[in-house]
């Protein structure tokens, strides 16, 4: 039995988008927006946490494969259809989440759409392809660990996460998507890329029921090739326990020789998104430090002191758990200064209330940002297609600017002494050579 239930907008909100259920457990989220495009994107709830070691790699792997044919469209055609409309296609993969999407106009939506199903639904995953396909992964890794900010990246996540997974890069290690075989990836494919664990998101301007209407036809025609040349099973995530807060200062120190300027990671661990009522208060004391020539460590650190070059704050939200990040460029003789001040702001942080100017400045960042980023189609699909994917509710992506809104000093001050301890977190810290 399929499901419709649309949500109003509010003069909370802007956004009234449509939700469809259908048997299959496959979520349909359509919007009519006027604007002469159609954003068609394809989420599924999972990325590279769901690999074991053994497959790293595999779900950003997959995404490259996704658009090398399938039974009924050659290897490149999918591309060809969208460029000759004028169209565009592309990809991404993440940790909790993986996302296929067109932008089309309108006209053209009810051709395009099927096929991105399609390839979606219904990879081939031919060995021939799979091997030349390899050398681009390899190629891929190459440069992201060639690249001193991911590698710091990297080393960061390890430190932030024991055994969590994640702690593996996206990619995967060149050692481990050697080995990775076509059948392991089709098998992964089958397992994984199910209906159920899909939301299918259309914004732009056609009615909602086309948009549909369109897509449960797209999605019933793929569904029967598939089923046809075969046979599919459902997966689960595996369960892993949370990481503990740290008890002490974890550090680790390295040297790059490409570095002209020091690197400065420090980080908590802090709830993720299955908590997602603990991280809004985390959030904006991001913000507080970090969001702007005004936050508290870029006036300081940065325009005040000169002691970085530049400096950033990001609550980092996971599904399952979370990092509240702190990351510095720097002259290497300051990085003991930096990371002292650091330490003393979070301790403010606890002992004093974030002020009212502060808590006011953040409310409109965060009221026109929420506004500037439901202007486009694919602003508004990505918004309802992560939420759903990773939460399987939208709502609090509708309610995130009132939730932050709400807030007040106690509830900040109280979160910075539950998850930020100024005396115990992980640190990175990368060296220039000599």
């Amino acid at each position: 039995m399929t499901s419709t239930l649309a949500l109003s907008a509010t003069p909370h909100r802007l956004n009234s988008p449509t939700i469809h259920r259908l048997p299959n457990g496959l979520t349909i989220i359509a919007e009519q927006i006027p604007v002469d495009a159609i954003h068609l994107s394809l989420w599924l709830g999972m990325g590279s946490s769901v690999e074991t070691d053994s497959i790293n790699g595999m779900a950003h792997y997959l995404e490259h494969m996704i658009f090398k044919g399938t039974g009924c469209l050659q290897s490149g055609e999918f591309e060809r259809l969208i460029e000759q409309r004028g169209a565009v296609t592309n990809a991404a993969t993440s940790q909790d989440y993986t996302q296929y999407y067109i932008t089309t106009a309108p006209k053209d939506f009810a051709e395009l759409a099927p096929h991105q199903i399609e390839v979606v639904l219904n990879a081939a995953i031919p060995d021939e392809a799979f091997e030349r396909e390899r050398s681009v992964i390899l190629e891929e890794i190459r440069r992201a660990n060639d690249n001193p900010q991911r590698r710091m990246f990297y080393r960061a996540m390890q430190v932030g996460f024991d055994h969590l997974p994640y702690r593996r890069p996206v990619l995967g290690p060149a050692a481990v998507v050697e080995q990775l075989t076509a059948q392991q990836m089709r098998d992964f494919h089958a397992q994984w890329y199910q209906p159920q664990a899909m939301t299918a998101v259309a914004v732009g301007n056609l009615p909602v029921e086309q948009l549909i209407e369109t897509l449960v036809n797209g999605f019933a025609e793929a569904e029967a090739r598939r089923s046809a040349s075969r046979s599919v099973s459902t997966a689960h995530p595996t369960s892993h326990p949370l990481e503990s807060a740290y008890t002490s200062i974890v550090r680790e120190e390295l040297i790059d020789n490409s570095l002209q300027q020091a690197r400065l990671t420090m980080m908590w661990r802090v709830p993720g998104m299955a908590e997602l009522s603990q991280t809004y208060p985390l959030d904006v004391l991001a913000a507080v430090l970090g969001q702007g020539r005004t936050a508290r460590l870029v006036r300081d650190l940065r325009e005040d002191r000169h002691l970085v070059s530049s400096i950033g704050v990001s609550n980092m939200t996971y599904t399952r758990q979370g990092l509240f990040y702190i990351s510095a460029q720097l002259p290497a003789d300051n990085i003991a200064q930096v990371e002292t001040a650091i330490a003393q702001h979070i301790h403010r942080l606890q002992t004093e209330p974030v002020t009212e100017v502060e808590i006011q400045r953040i409310r409109t960042i965060v009221t026109n940002r929420y506004i500037f980023g439901n202007e486009s189609p694919g602003d508004r699909a990505g918004l309802y297609g992560y939420y759903h994917a990773v939460l399987g509710n939208i709502e609090p992506a509708l309610l995130y600017p009132t939730m932050l809104q709400s807030l007040d000093a106690d509830e900040l001050s109280a979160a910075a002494q539950r998850y930020l301890n100024p005396s115990a977190y992980g640190a990175v810290v990368m060296r220039p050579a000599g």
